[in-house]
């Protein structure tokens, strides 16, 4: 007996309600903090934000059961910037075909109701490139009045056995708007590396040239003999060559950056010099572990730290351990309101987005004033009884 198929739509009226429910949820901050950031309580993107016109077919003729057609896995690792007095991100949304691609999603206040455009970014391809996958863009306003988007480029190394299905070649992508729609790709990043990843451009000419911060390494996942960051110059962004390429910033030995490290966003100009964010990598047994560190570098020779505090500035913590990859925190975005308040952007465990804030004053305290890394125990001991005695009477 045939059974004549009916559209359900208070499924899908469920689903949208839920949806709109979810962009509107106000965001709060914990109420205990380390006074150098405060982290919120909400994520601000998660696969459940992706609009439903990009998951479901609205038409009930084309789908009855009212089915999701395409699945979302998870939002993460977002560049950042201010546009149109909006707090902008240009996300990595993955699917649920693992294939990442970029999208733009903006709030009024850049701690909750993100939204996302209406469509994804569509960017360029290069002309006999073989790219399979893009992520992790950095976005950058740079001075000569363009809006740089640096991210991953990664294909299947050819040079590995068939049964290998899994080698992969990444370099850095290189797109330039000044509307954050229309989207101009350059050529990739020429470099005397194997491979680039986490490759962010300054946002001040140097000398005339594009300063460019990057993350040379052998391997897609091993660096070999190189890893660290990276500083280079570049002449022209239209034949973008790497030149005078130097470590500035190296793995050490145990370590929360023993593995390997990387740039995040673009540095924070101050008056006390160049604030940096970035990740930095150890192997654990329970796999690797990415947590956020700082530095900051001097205002008039970018090459040069002039302070690091040791170890993480932010790990993750409760929910933010689990997800596609665990334990893992990475950002590639922020953004400096005219107040001085700086907006932190970090994705947890591959999986969804977060916000904290902080503001310059406490950033430059807390990079200036904390104790730098000795690297053995006992000067960690040294350390905290420096501060013992410091404190004595006060406690």
């Amino acid at each position: 007996m045939n059974k004549e198929v009916k559209l359900k739509p208070y499924h899908l009226d469920k689903v949208i309600r839920s949806h709109n429910k979810l962009l509107s949820k106000a965001n709060e901050p914990y109420d205990i903090s380390n006074g150098i950031y405060s982290r919120y309580k909400n994520p601000i993107l998660t696969e459940n934000h992706i609009p439903i016109h990009w998951r479901y077919d609205l038409n009930p003729i084309t789908n009855p059961h009212g089915l999701e057609r395409i699945g979302f896995n998870a939002v993460m690792n977002s560049g950042a910037v201010k546009w149109n007095d909006k707090y902008v991100l240009c996300a990595r949304v993955e699917g649920n075909d693992r294939k990442s691609f970029f999208a733009i999603a903006e709030s009024e206040n850049g701690i909750d109701n993100f939204k996302f455009w209406d469509k994804p970014c569509v960017i360029p391809k290069l002309e006999g490139e073989d790219e399979t996958n893009v992520y992790d863009m950095r976005l950058v306003k740079h001075e000569d009045g363009w809006i740089y988007g640096i991210f991953c480029s990664e294909r299947k190394d050819p040079d590995a056995p068939d049964h290998d299905t899994s080698s992969a070649l990444a370099n850095a992508g290189i797109i330039r708007t000044k509307n954050l729609i229309d989207w101009e790709r350059l050529p990739n990043l020429i470099s005397d590396s194997n491979q680039q990843r986490n490759v962010v451009i300054h946002p001040e000419f140097v000398n005339g040239k594009y300063a460019i911060y990057t993350r040379p390494q052998q391997g897609f996942i091993t660096v070999g003999n190189g890893g660290g960051i990276g500083l280079g110059f570049i002449d022209n962004m239209e034949n973008p060559v790497v030149k005078d390429e130097i470590i500035i910033n190296n793995k050490i030995y145990h370590t929360i950056y023993e593995l390997k490290n990387g740039l995040g966003p673009s540095p924070i100009k101050t008056e006390h010099g160049w604030l940096h964010l970035a990740h930095g990598v150890r192997n654990t047994a329970a796999g690797l572990r990415y947590t956020l560190y700082m530095f900051m570098t001097d205002l008039n020779d970018i090459s040069k730290v002039i302070h690091q505090p040791a170890g993480h500035f932010m790990a993750p913590k409760e929910e933010e351990r689990v997800g596609d990859v665990s334990n893992v925190l990475f950002s590639n975005g922020w953004i400096q309101d005219d107040d001085g308040t700086v907006f932190i952007y970090y994705a947890s465990s591959d999986t969804r987005m977060h916000v904290a804030t902080s503001t310059i004053d406490k950033l430059v305290d807390y990079c200036i004033n904390t104790p730098e890394d000795t690297y053995t125990s006992s000067g960690s001991v040294k350390n905290i009884i420096d501060l013992v005695e410091k404190n004595k009477g006060l406690y």
